[in-house]
């Protein structure tokens, strides 16, 4: 079962990258390409939406969302692409380059989170201040 597990994840991570090629391919459609630059994004940038360090939920978001995201967006691109992006990608994995890093997907995945906290703070931070205060 471990073996199935790391094959599995050497897959993912061959598909996603395949999507990185298909972002730069001439021939991609641009709604395709805009999904694809959102799964690659998230699964390049060094941060998660859910930080893996909450128990269960954090992995949840590469267990799931990724997979999802990458099965969904390779129906959106035309087969010639595809093949053209996979070989390609094969290639990058074969040459043992590294995986490649979205700084932009880390710094919309901060601003996700500020935005989040800001909206938390916005609706219950009286009531945070009160409490506070009656603790003190």
């Amino acid at each position: 079962m471990w073996e199935q597990l790391k094959r599995w994840a050497r897959q993912l991570e061959s598909e996603c990258m395949a999507l990185w090629f298909c972002c730069r391919h001439p021939g991609m459609p641009w709604l395709p390409k805009i999904f694809a630059l959102l799964v690659v994004g998230y699964f390049l940038s060094p941060i998660d939406l859910i930080p893996d360090f909450i128990p269960v939920i954090g992995y949840l978001d590469d267990l799931i969302l990724v997979p999802i995201g990458i099965y969904l967006t390779l129906k959106l691109v035309p087969q010639h692409v595809i093949e053209d992006s996979r070989a390609k990608a094969r290639d990058w994995i074969a040459a043992h380059r590294p995986k490649p890093k979205s700084i932009i997907a880390a710094v919309v995945i901060l601003l996700l989170w500020m935005l989040f906290l800001a909206a938390l703070w916005h609706y219950f931070g009286a009531d945070v201040m009160r409490l506070l205060g009656a603790v003190w």
